[in-house]
């Protein structure tokens, strides 16, 4: 709500009402989560702010969407578009495109060894890097001489770490599937969800369309989602989903963890940074 010249934020109990202040001037995004209302004069403030309103689900994902996905843009002629316009210098050039798509799958690598290599609780459940896998991986992609010989060896690496986590947590006959048919299934699909939350996050904020992907279908509108989401599902996701389901956890447990990892394992900057360097070395590529 907006008072006194200022926005803010209200709780309200049964004999209280407390306010926050939000520095509107050094804010970028607000995600409002489940339950939040605004008012207008709240949103014209923001707008003049330059701040980006987006609906999400609780933490701040995934983004909710009906026809598109939910933001409010501020109508302003000011705004940034260096990224977009970095973004597009090597898109229309499918060589370009496959090199950056290399890029990212790259990332993927480095960050789920990384991870995997620090992470007690992860460790404690088995899951360290396996360093001839992920050197077998990293010769294959930098090979790749196409987005489809990309993707295929995307699949096989995927597959491999399933096999991995079924073995790590004894689930035996394992078979991935987007039907709920097992709560590993079932974890997999909501976690990998909840980093689609996060990818279309960080484009939207960026002002890069989701349709200019680099590997995922390029006529499917939220494919540069995907190509984004790769980065971090994998690593944050994939183990979590069969540990939680050998330990028969609720989802919203499930859900609750990965929100807390994404923090723990800062992946929502992981994307960032990943985004503005591919755009920041336009010229090399």
């Amino acid at each position: 709500m907006q008072k006194d010249g200022r926005v803010l934020y209200l709780t309200e109990e049964q004999d209280k009402k407390t306010y926050w202040n939000i520095p509107i001037a050094n804010t970028t995004c607000l995600l409002l989560g489940g339950g939040t209302s605004i008012t207008q004069a709240a949103v014209r403030m923001l707008a003049q702010a330059g701040v980006l309103i987006g609906f999400s689900g609780t933490g701040g994902t995934p983004l909710i969407s009906a026809n598109e996905i939910e933001w409010l843009n501020p109508q302003s002629e000011y705004r940034p578009t260096e990224y977009v316009q970095q973004w597009l210098q090597f898109w229309f050039d499918e060589q370009k495109r496959l090199k950056v798509a290399k890029q990212l799958q790259l990332t993927r690598l480095t960050y789920l060894t990384q991870i995997w290599s620090k992470d007690k609780d992860l460790q404690n459940e088995g899951f360290v890097p396996d360093h001839k896998l992920i050197t077998t991986y990293t010769e294959k992609i930098k090979q790749a001489d196409s987005v489809n010989k990309l993707l295929t060896d995307e699949m096989q690496l995927t597959k491999a770490l399933y096999k991995i986590a079924a073995n790590n947590t004894k689930t035996k006959n394992f078979t991935r599937t987007h039907e709920n048919t097992d709560k590993a299934n079932e974890f997999l699909n909501h976690g990998n969800y909840l980093t689609y939350g996060l990818a279309a996050s960080t484009l939207w904020v960026l002002g890069i369309p989701h349709g200019f992907a680099v590997m995922h279908g390029k006529t499917r509108r939220g494919a540069l989602v995907f190509d984004i989401a790769d980065l971090i599902k994998d690593t944050l996701i994939l183990p979590w989903a069969f540990i939680y389901a050998k330990e028969n956890a609720s989802e919203q447990e499930f859900r609750q963890h990965c929100l807390q990892n994404f923090t723990k394992h800062k992946a929502l900057d992981t994307m960032f940074n990943t985004i503005k360097d591919i755009c920041s070395n336009v010229e090399q590529l």
